[in-house]
């Protein structure tokens, strides 16, 4: 998949892991590297929900329309499909396996 940031602050921290473990810790920054390798590696949002470590889901309430990955807890990598227009399927839920571009939008306590 396609991963692109909201900014490019958070490109630039995201591509550094000396920055990275300034900025979130070893442990953290590591499993955020990790992460990123995942969603890159797969052909589309939908190889995400088969990693049983990494907890892909879709977000409620504020977040309704972000989806998250585990890291650390109770911390997530937060982001939103970035094809435009995002696909949807006929009954208007995501379309998890035409997902192929996804935009970072940062790590959050979503709890």
């Amino acid at each position: 998949m396609d991963i692109v940031f909201k900014n490019s602050k958070l490109a630039k921290e995201f591509a550094d892991q000396k920055t990275l473990t300034l900025n979130r810790g070893d442990r953290q920054a590591k499993l955020i590297m990790r992460r990123l390798s995942e969603i890159n590696a797969a052909d589309s949002l939908d190889v995400l929900r088969q990693i049983p470590g990494a907890r892909c889901h879709e977000l409620t309430g504020d977040l309704k329309g972000q989806l998250s990955v585990d890291l650390l807890h109770p911390y997530r990598l937060i982001f939103v499909p970035a094809n435009e227009p995002c696909p949807r399927l006929p009954e208007g839920g995501l379309d998890w396996k035409n997902v192929t571009s996804v935009r970072i939008l940062g790590v959050q306590d979503t709890h």
